[in-house]
């Protein structure tokens, strides 16, 4: 009666269970930290892909948004053939089967009982078609309000509709109940003698050969699907919401210039490792809105803290509720309220498990590295720490002069205490100016033979324009042949791309040789 359009809406609907039972997963942070960092049952490449898991939360929601579309086209198909079967031209067996269901003893198998019967009618009063439209219109929202502008200028319109997920669940529990499509029982083909029987509808229920066809809708299997990764995703959220009711102090506040904000704070029970980052929360500003910021302390501390720079309105309105507009100190007590979730493991944690590790940031990016350069500076202090890791190359690529400022403190501690111990070239670093002024080139040029850098303070000088990223992969390839190099980026997608490219070029076919493993922070 439906033919093949049966056979696509069924496997749409097989894939959308699928890929429902898979879209939140990867937004569970708690599960995927456990797996991807704070525990050490994972090899680093499957830990590598874990790190992706947001960009796969997306690929499914493309494949859910494909399936959809394949399974109402599907439908629609259904219901037009299901009209057809009572039109004056169709086939007998159709009308004979069409026809069953109208004695209150008979099960019927289409759902539209006369040809007189307005289809999309019919279909808008079931619940599979109820549920159906609340499902699609829910997604598409969801959808529609992930885009990049509108997270990014209306935050709350992104929060609240994605939490439309809940009705979308719901609904696709229901969905299945409406049993709109339905088949023949299995009882009913033992007793069908199916190959004489088609040929012979007529005589249906008057010869033992050929009793009544009994039939009915599939039970509903969705909710088998689902079960499971909505159970994670209650207990995620309620550890979420525990975790935001936990005291969090801010021990201290530091204004850098640029309107980089420094927060110290300490919270019990909070242990961290270089490189993970929080989600920071603060209700006086706005009460769902929850923001990524990689932990700028090291794991030796006895405080977290974050560096975070006013750019936006979010960090612009906690920059003044923190009061680093103002001049002069501030007491504790005026703090605004802040809730932390985390930390959570990134791809930065993996830099102390190669030999040689190649850090690159540009901009604000650096910030994941301030607690890989913290944790190493303080493991020197302590002698009987020892590290894999043997070299540290690390390049950051700002556009003007001001994103030096906050971080050429941390540079220069380092650069003292591993020349004072004869290690000073266990750290290289290449910081890139890419923008300047006349001014700032006079300048520049003027007390180029000075000792000191003049922009950074630092003995090694700042380089102007872009690195050459073939000409330093080459260089870091021929000084360390055997080895495993770890590169672990923060930036822009392009630079990312070029990066990538990078270190396929430069690993060595030789499993012996040196291999390059990229590594990119996806916060």
């Amino acid at each position: 009666m439906l033919g093949s359009a049966l056979a696509w809406s069924r496997a749409s609907a097989m894939c959308l269970n699928f890929n429902c039972l898979l879209i939140l997963l990867p937004v569970s942070r708690n599960l995927i930290s456990l797996l991807r960092g704070s525990c050490n049952y994972c090899r680093s490449n499957i830990r590598k892909q874990l790190d992706k898991n947001i960009r796969f939360h997306q690929i499914v929601a493309y494949m859910i948004i494909l399936h959809t579309v394949i399974h109402v086209i599907a439908h629609l198909f259904n219901i037009e053939r299901y009209h057809a079967s009572y039109s004056p031209v169709a086939k007998d067996l159709l009308i004979r089967l069409s026809s069953i269901g109208k004695n209150s003893s008979e099960n019927y198998l289409n759902p539209i009982r006369t040809y007189d019967t307005n289809p999309v009618k019919e279909l808008l009063s079931s619940a599979a078609g109820v549920t159906g439209i609340i499902i699609t219109v829910a997604f598409v929202l969801m959808v529609t309000s992930s885009t990049w502008v509108i997270v990014k200028s209306f935050y709350e319109v992104f929060w609240f509709t994605h939490h439309l997920f809940i009705i979308f669940f719901i609904g696709l529990i229901i969905h299945g109940s409406g049993r709109i499509v339905r088949g023949q029982t299995r009882q009913s083909l033992q007793e069908h003698n199916v190959t004489y029987c088609k040929d012979h509808y007529e005589e249906w229920g008057d010869i033992p050969e050929c009793p009544l066809p009994q039939f009915a809708g599939n039970e509903p299997v969705t909710w088998k699907w689902v079960l499971g990764p909505v159970f994670l995703y209650i207990c995620e959220r309620l550890i979420r919401y525990y975790r935001s009711l936990q005291k969090v102090v801010i021990t201290k506040v530091i204004v850098h210039p640029s309107r980089v904000l420094e927060l110290q704070m300490k919270k019990q029970g909070f242990k961290m490792k270089a490189g993970q980052y929080i989600f920071l929360h603060c209700p006086s500003i706005s009460r769902y809105e929850w923001h990524p910021f990689t932990l700028t302390s090291a794991s030796e501390e006895d405080h977290f803290s974050i560096h975070m720079r006013a750019m936006g309105d979010w960090t612009s309105a906690l920059y003044e509720a923190c009061g680093a507009h103002l001049r002069g100190f501030r007491e504790a007590w005026k703090m605004p309220r802040v809730a932390v979730d985390g930390p959570f493991g990134t791809a930065c944690i993996d830099v102390f498990y190669y030999e040689v590790s190649v850090l690159i940031a540009t901009g604000i990016g650096v910030t994941p590295f301030a607690s890989v350069l913290k944790s190493i500076w303080y493991k020197y202090n302590q002698p009987a720490t020892t590290m894999k890791v043997e070299r540290v190359y690390f390049y950051w690529i700002c556009r003007d002069t001001h994103s030096f400022e906050w971080f050429a403190d941390l540079l220069q501690s380092l650069e003292v205490q591993l020349m004072e111990r004869g290690r000073s070239r266990f750290l290289s670093y290449h910081i890139f100016l890419t923008a300047w002024d006349e001014y700032q080139a006079t300048h520049i040029a003027l007390h180029y033979e000075e000792n000191k850098d003049v922009i950074t303070g630092l003995k090694q000088k700042t380089f102007y324009g872009r690195p050459d990223w073939n000409k330093e992969f080459k260089r870091i390839a021929d000084d360390h042949p055997g080895a495993n190099i770890g590169v672990f980026f923060c930036g822009p997608n392009d630079l990312s791309h070029v990066l990538h490219t990078m270190c396929n070029l430069y690993s060595s076919a030789n499993p012996q040789g040196v291999q390059f493993h990229y590594n990119k922070e996806n916060m």
